[in-house]
């Protein structure tokens, strides 16, 4: 994926700010226009970095906006960053999605007995590298855990840069624990108590907070896949808002329409400050 760009408008921490994909120079949409597969036959994914190892600002793909950027969530009219829950300090990988993927919130999961989230499926990337924002990784899927959030299932797939140092070794969620003790328990630690100092109750999971292996994880990968294809061929769909370029989507914006409607946006600015609040350290008593 080296013909593809990103390009930002507004400003990092604002309400303003969004991050467009373009390919050959024209703009797409990260979610439906970015293949699912980098290689198919082997099995080699790409992923969406929407969240660097370490930060806080939760960014995601916003599917109800054209041209699906990346942009920082809101609530209450607030820029969402998440909680330093000692000892995690913002989020402990590279966290993300898969393009071309979307859990389905009218088909309730037969084994988690719960709906989809509505999004696209969410990606965690284990390797030793801090990835960029917006950057389109290979990765090796090794497995994946469901998070039950506010009743709605919620697929978290464990996966590893193809490049990095122990991408040979990690095969499957098993060998996560033998290469990298101690990160998948913090991993269902962080996922358990990161909303807790909002005022949120524990999260809960499918499978009593227990990894699927890989094969699981790629059931999983193919049918919110196949969820998407269902999606994108629909006359009407609120989702993609016309911003897509994929063969598959009926919906389509045309170049000019694209490259007009981003110029019409804020143009980038320098970065606000982050608020003085999101280094705080919480700490909280877990239940048991």
């Amino acid at each position: 994926m080296t013909s593809v760009s990103t390009l930002e408008r507004g400003c990092r921490n604002a309400l303003d700010y969004r991050m467009y994909f373009q390919k050959d120079g024209k703009f797409i949409s990260p979610w439906h226009d970015i293949p699912l597969y980098s290689d198919k036959e082997k099995k080699i994914f790409n992923m969406i970095c929407e969240i660097p190892r370490w930060t806080n600002a939760k960014l995601e793909i916003s599917t109800k906006e054209k041209l699906n950027p990346l942009k920082q969530d809101i609530k209450n009219d607030k820029l969402r960053f998440v909680d330093n829950v000692f000892p995690h300090h913002g989020y402990i990988w590279n966290y993300g999605a898969f393009p071309q993927t979307w859990e389905d919130p009218t088909h309730i999961d037969k084994e988690t007995n719960a709906k989809g989230d509505n999004d696209p499926i969410d990606v965690i990337e284990i390797g030793e590298r801090i990835a960029e924002r917006g950057e389109i990784i290979q990765v090796k899927v090794l497995g994946t855990l469901a998070l039950i959030d506010e009743d709605e299932t919620d697929w978290k797939i464990v996966t590893i840069n193809i490049n990095d140092p122990l991408a040979h070794k990690l095969n499957d969620i098993n060998d996560v624990n033998a290469h990298l003790p101690g990160l998948l328990n913090a991993t269902v630690e962080w996922f358990k108590i990161y909303k807790v100092p909002a005022g949120k109750p524990e999260n809960k999971f499918a499978f009593g907070g227990s990894f699927k292996p890989r094969e699981y994880a790629l059931k999983v990968i193919q049918e919110t896949n196949d969820f998407w294809r269902q999606l994108v061929v629909q006359e009407q769909h609120v989702l993609s808002n016309g911003g897509v370029q994929a063969e598959e989507c009926v919906n389509r914006i045309n170049d000019a329409d694209a490259a007009a409607f981003v110029a019409a946006t804020n143009e980038s600015g320098l970065a606000k400050p982050i608020p003085v609040e999101v280094g705080k350290w919480h700490y909280i008593v877990k239940q048991q």
